[in-house]
Formats: structure tokens, C-alpha cells, sequence
């Protein structure tokens, strides 16, 4: 199998100031799985991939002409090649890259493409050649080639049970709420995770958000509502703006419509962490059947309200109880 490609300039900045930050936040450990026409990094797709390998699922899928000015994948599984990496020391050998390729270049000169490949190749003391990531550029004064270490190429029934963990999560909630404040939602989660370990999520078709901690001694909650709607709608009776927010959220369960998860506080944190990859916008859901809590973040081409088709960006945190529906 091969891999051969060389960066854009904006695609090595989205990898390096908001995916692979955003991505270190959730698990030090994510799949990179190139197929011909899309490059991706995953979190717990196939289950554990590190020592954080218990956290939601995380899909970061690019189209590869946003990353890549040229691209080559070849492999005997429809040309499509994965393994594991650290995240940490992916970052570092894109940083290591760009400190070298922003110098400034000789009169003339345009700067040099950053290339990345796929090699395998025998280091001082080993008896046998290991799988590597390759960085390599040029500056005015210097050059670099950064190897980071990679995990053997997934097998090709690996490849398979990825594809078909990356297929099962397309699937969308019926209804999806935009969070118009991700850093005020994550003030909030921030105090009531010193409350409780398990979150209760509320999702409503009125475009309602309700988030609920519970111990022995309290129940704290808090509630977004009127918020945009995407999917599937319904009108809240106007007998429910006469009781408190729970017992609200318990009818609209009741009703058919709403759904109700528990989550782990962790993971709805981890989850959090996403926002340092600047979505443009936010949406929660929950799964058909209570199934998962869903986040999906939404990117803009820039300088319009248009919907960049090139990113896919989203979570699924496993729940703790199968939920009500």
C-alpha cells in the first residue's frame, strides 16, 4: 500500500490550529483512514485506540482537494489504507514542517509544498523496518523530514469493520437543535459536572434543550429553548408553559415528542472540546431509539451562509441508559 501527498496551505492550517487540537482534546490516539477521495481522523470507531479509547466517537472527514494540492492512495482494498497515530506527535511534525516552509523564500522562488507519505523504514537498533508518516519540506536555510510513528496498516477486515462504523454513524436524528453559545454551554457543563457524573440530555421537537444532573441530595438543570430546528417539528402545547421545566420535558417524552439519554459528564466534556476546531454552528440530537447523543458541527464556505459540503465534523457519546422514546 502507498500514500503520497503535498498539503495546501490551508489545509495543513486547518489540520494544525483547529482539527488536531480539537481531536488531542477528545483521545491522544485517532485512526487516520485516507480512501481516494477523502482523508478522515477517528476516535473509537473500532473501540479503544489508546489509553482514552472509552470516549465518544469523533469523525472529522475532509475532502481531499481541501487538504491536498496532489494525492495519491493505492492499496489492494479499493485503495484505501488506515492505522493509528498519535495525535500529539502528529501535530508536533506539522508544526516542525511549518516553522521550515514559512521561511522566507529566495527572490523568485515560490515556498515548498509540504509533502507526507506513507514509509517503512529500519531505525538504529531495530531488527526490522517499522511504519512511518514522513513529513518532509524546504526553507531559505533549511529543510526538514519528520518520521512519526504509526501503527501496522489496519488488516482488511479492520478496514472493513471501519468503513461500516463510519456508514452506521451517518445516520441523523430525526430532530437536531442549533446551540446558538458553545462556550456558554460549556460554562455550564463545567458546573454541573461538580455536581454528578451522569447527565441526563432532553431533546425536544419545540427546539428545546434540557440538561440535568441528579444525586441523592439535588437535581440542578438547565434549559435552552425556542432554539432552531432542524428535522422533524412540533408546536408545545400551551398547557406546558404552566409547569416547571422537568415535568415539561417528561410529557414531551410521554408525548412522542422528545427523547431523553443519559451520558456520561466525561465524554459530554470531551465532547465540548470540539470547539477548538471553530465550528460555525452546533446542533444536538439524539439518535432514533435513544441509540446515542449526537453533535454536529456545522462549517460555512467562508464569506457566505453556505454549507462547506468539503467538512464533515461530528460526535456520538454512547449512552448509559437506553433512553425513552
Amino acid at each position: 500500500m502507498k500514500f503520497k501527498a503535498s498539503f495546501t496551505d490551508d489545509g495543513i492550517s486547518l489540520l494544525d490550529k483547529r482539527f488536531l487540537p480539537a481531536m488531542d482534546k477528545v483521545g491522544r490516539v485517532c485512526h487516520v483512514y485516507l480512501t481516494p477521495t477523502h482523508a478522515m481522523l477517528l476516535h473509537n470507531l473500532l473501540g479503544s485506540t489508546g489509553p482514552d479509547g472509552d470516549g465518544p466517537q469523533c469523525v472529522a472527514q475532509f475532502a481531499k482537494d481541501l487538504l491536498f494540492r496532489e494525492y495519491s492512495v493505492s492499496s489492494r482494498d479499493a485503495n484505501r489504507v488506515a492505522f493509528s497515530v498519535d495525535v500529539a506527535l502528529l501535530q508536533r511534525a506539522l508544526r516542525s514542517a511549518l516553522a521550515v516552509h514559512t521561511q522566507w523564500p529566495a527572490a523568485g522562488d515560490a515556498p515548498a509544498a509540504i509533502q507526507v507519505k506513507l514509509v517503512n523504514k529500519q531505525t538504529a537498533g531495530s531488527r526490522s523496518a517499522a511504519p512511518f508518516l514522513t513529513f518532509e519540506t524546504k526553507g531559505a536555510r533549511s529543510a526538514v523530514v519528520q518520521d512519526v510513528p504509526i501503527s501496522k496498516p489496519l488488516s482488511r477486515s479492520d478496514v472493513a469493520r471501519l468503513q461500516a462504523a463510519l456508514d452506521a454513524a451517518q445516520e441523523l436524528p430525526e430532530t437536531l437543535v442549533q446551540v446558538p453559545d458553545l462556550p456558554q454551554l460549556q460554562n455550564l457543563v463545567d458546573r454541573l459536572k461538580n455536581i454528578g457524573d451522569l447527565l441526563t440530555v432532553t431533546v425536544t421537537q419545540y427546539g428545546d434543550l434540557h440538561l440535568q444532573v441528579s444525586t441523592s441530595l439535588v437535581t440542578v438543570g438547565s434549559e435552552f429553548k425556542r432554539l432552531r430546528i432542524l428535522g422533524v417539528r412540533a408546536n408545545a402545547p400551551a398547557v406546558d408553559q404552566n409547569v416547571s421545566a422537568t415535568t415539561r420535558m417528561e410529557m414531551a417524552v410521554e408525548r412522542g415528542e422528545a427523547l431523553s439519554v443519559q451520558v456520561s459528564m466525561k465524554h459530554l466534556v470531551k465532547s465540548l472540546q470540539c470547539h477548538l476546531a471553530k465550528p460555525d454552528c452546533t446542533f444536538y440530537g439524539i439518535a432514533p431509539n435513544g441509540a446515542c447523543l449526537t453533535v454536529i458541527f456545522q462549517y460555512f464556505i467562508p464569506g457566505t451562509r453556505l454549507t462547506d459540503k468539503s467538512i464533515s465534523f461530528y460526535c456520538r457519546l454512547p449512552v448509559l441508559d437506553p433512553g425513552t422514546s
